[in-house]
């Protein structure tokens, strides 16, 4: 008897909100290099465990008007964003129309692509953990029927972190200072591996003009006082956002050169 497609994708959306509180644990603990599974959820002003009724997603920070009910300290607001783009990401999902492994193989690239976002985004760091999950996701997804290989995706993932790491140390010889985190080289071997050598160029590209678009907008905000040439940009932010992209253009049958 096989499983109905549509409960899949039903379980997926129901269980988004909760995978997405849980991203918010990693995007918090994670860049911090704190424990992630051991230690239980608790306020950072006052330091009280947080029970089941203050962890439900999006309707507890709803409810409590994002304090804590123990001392009244605010919590982050990107955490309840985490949870509702991550539900919202379960539903592009289940309406590309996927089933099977390649149905939560997609919300789980999403996902991961979403915990990165954010992590460079608040502290400027791509963890480890997040990248190299995001790299087996993409090889994951490119072996199954249908998928664009194997070797594709090894091949992508190459060209990305090669021409990554070139621009990373040929920019350190250059400059003598840093312009490319080595957390962006390696987020591009998953980004590579999903977007292939043929739609690399693309999604670089996409990343780029996201990327300068924000340093014209923070560096009208800021004034004169900080040169627009050493601001420091979430860059990895700006690729996630670029794979996301692609990941809807090709969801929806779009032409892509």
């Amino acid at each position: 008897m096989s499983f109905d497609p549509r409960l899949s994708a039903l379980l997926l959306i129901l269980t988004a909100p909760a995978v997405g509180s849980f991203l918010g644990v990693l995007v918090d603990r994670l860049p911090r290099d704190e424990d992630v599974f051991r230690r239980g959820s608790a306020c950072r002003g006052c330091g009280q465990r947080l029970g089941v009724l203050d962890l439900i997603p999006i309707l507890s920070f709803a409810l409590s008007k994002g304090r804590c009910r123990h001392c009244g300290a605010s919590f982050a607001p990107w955490h309840l964003y985490i949870e509702i783009t991550a539900f919202g990401m379960a539903v592009l999902a289940a309406a590309a129309g996927k089933t099977g492994a390649g149905l939560w193989l997609d919300a789980l690239f999403l996902w991961t692509l979403l915990a990165l976002f954010f992590s460079d985004l608040i502290w400027m760091r791509l963890p480890d953990s997040l990248t190299a999950s995001l790299f087996l996701v993409a090889m994951a997804a490119a072996l199954l029927p249908g998928g664009q290989g194997g070797q594709t995706a090894l091949l992508g993932a190459a060209l990305g972190c090669g021409s990554f790491a070139a621009l990373r140390f040929g920019y350190r010889a250059l400059r003598g200072r840093e312009g490319l985190g080595l957390g962006d080289v390696k987020l591009m071997a998953g980004l590579g591996a999903f977007a292939g050598p043929i739609h690399l160029p693309l999604m670089v590209l996409m990343a780029s003009g996201g990327a300068l678009a924000l340093v014209v907008v923070l560096h009208g905000l800021r004034g004169n006082g900080t040169p627009a040439g050493t601001m420091r940009i979430p860059f990895g932010s700006a690729l996630c956002l670029a794979g996301a992209a692609l990941w809807v253009l090709r969801a929806g049958a779009v032409p892509l050169p």
